[in-house]
């Protein structure tokens, strides 16, 4: 009884894996387009150099 329950496990297990594999796969090849996306369309908010705003707070009291 007790190899039924660990291959039933085993197989519950592994079920799962492949389930977050195939999800974790899919969620990386959307994040990848998105980023071919910003990069095409030149989108400065995602730009390497930081955010549009840095380096400006507290400068408006000088």
């Amino acid at each position: 009884m007790a190899d039924e329950t660990d291959k039933t496990a085993k197989q519950t297990r592994a079920s799962r894996d492949d389930r977050l594999k195939s999800a974790l796969r899919e969620n990386l090849k959307r994040r990848k387009a998105q980023a071919r996306e910003r990069a095409a369309s030149g989108d400065p908010s995602q730009n390497e150099d930081g955010p549009l705003n840095q380096g400006t707070a507290g400068e408006a009291g000088n």
